[in-house]
């Protein structure tokens, strides 16, 4: 059976959406964005069918076509109010990283969704590398023993064409800085594999190199886990003179793991006290060579999706773990404006809150 489908934004990443639905055998009926020429060169480039129907209104778009899923790849700034829309109109979403800027509107989309029985995923893609599904098995068998502390090092670069291509980029009403766009994939994971559950938040965030950007463009923080455990997080596009490394360490009492690569897709150190698997093989099976850092893992998050719709389950990556994931960046910009380490849970903040922040 193929389901409808419709994406809602025609930037940056949504070639990887389109991709992802063609290899999922979706039916997709329509794309909306407000600039038509964007629209144009989605529907040419994966050459899809005539009958794909433009709109640049998606409420219009969700009456006429009633797509049983939906795609939400606009601004950051925009997902909240369009997921929304989206679930009034009882339409399943993947809605792109992060889930929205406010926690109160990650909450309403919890909650309407459930209200409506439909399916949310986050777009946290990385979840679906080889490499993270192989440690995330490793902490599941309970193979690192005690976990002590995990490290995520998000070293990119991002130079002032980037920002040029969209005015949204860096401020703080459509997307925030560093840590919100380009680091919350790891940030994600580190919280992820180290139990999700947070006590305390300790933060530090600069605009040292993009004055022309709201947002910071480095942010180092301290976390404190539930369990006992600690978390550090790295993340900047200051690094000369093009991307480095994403990078997420795991150290357990029993167990060193070390994924690496430009997007957590190599295996990099693999050592357990078990010695029950050899390091090498390891390596060599769960290695992946992306040609960009969104690496592939969109496709299996459809596949994944549709099963769940179909199925009447809750996606692997949940709307839960995309509010996890901005919750977490939210306490470390609070943290870093207030200058005192800050508890968790948070149950109100929004990036609005830190709008004067580098003035």
């Amino acid at each position: 059976m193929s389901l409808k489908y419709a994406i809602i934004g025609c930037g940056r990443i949504s070639p990887n959406h389109i991709a992802a639905a063609i290899k999922n055998n979706l039916e997709i009926v329509a794309v909306c964005d407000l600039v038509e020429s964007k629209m144009d060169k989605i529907i040419s480039n994966f050459d899809l069918p005539t009958t794909v129907k433009k709109y640049t209104d998606y409420k219009e778009m969700l009456k006429k076509e009633e797509p049983t899923l939906v795609a939400i790849c606009t601004e950051s700034g925009k997902h909240g109010k369009i997921a929304l829309d989206c679930i009034e109109e009882g339409c399943n979403l993947i809605i792109e990283k992060p889930i929205a800027l406010s926690l109160e509107e990650a909450d309403e989309i919890i909650k309407k969704a459930k209200e409506k029985k439909v399916k949310v995923s986050a777009c946290h893609q990385n979840r679906f590398n080889k490499s993270i599904q192989k440690l995330r098995e490793a902490i599941e068998e309970g193979r690192f023993g005690k976990l002590l502390h995990g490290t995520a090092h998000i070293r990119w670069n991002r130079g002032e064409d980037y920002y040029k291509q969209a005015s949204w980029r860096g401020t703080w009403e459509q997307d925030g800085g560093a840590l919100m766009n380009q680091c919350i994939h790891n940030i994600d994971l580190l919280r992820w594999m180290m139990g999700n559950e947070i006590v305390e938040v300790v933060g530090m965030t600069d605009n040292l190199n993009h004055d022309y950007i709201e947002a910071e463009d480095l942010g180092l923080a301290l976390v404190k886990f539930a369990n006992g455990s600690y978390g550090v997080i790295e993340g900047t596009t200051n690094v000369y003179p093009k991307n480095l490394e994403e990078t997420l360490y795991i150290f357990g009492e029993k167990g060193t793991v070390k994924v690496g690569g430009k997007s957590v897709n190599i295996i990099e150190e693999w050592m357990f006290a078990d010695q029950k698997d050899n390091p090498e093989e390891i390596k060599a099976k769960y290695h992946e060579n992306p040609p960009s850092v969104y690496g592939f893992g969109h496709t299996p998050l459809y596949a994944d999706v549709i099963d769940a719709i179909l199925n009447d389950r809750e996606p692997y990556v949940t709307a839960e773990d995309g509010r996890r994931a901005l919750e977490l960046v939210l306490a470390i910009y609070k943290s870093a404006s207030e200058g005192r380490s800050v508890k968790l849970p948070i149950e109100k903040c929004s990036t609005l809150d830190f709008k004067s922040r580098f003035n």
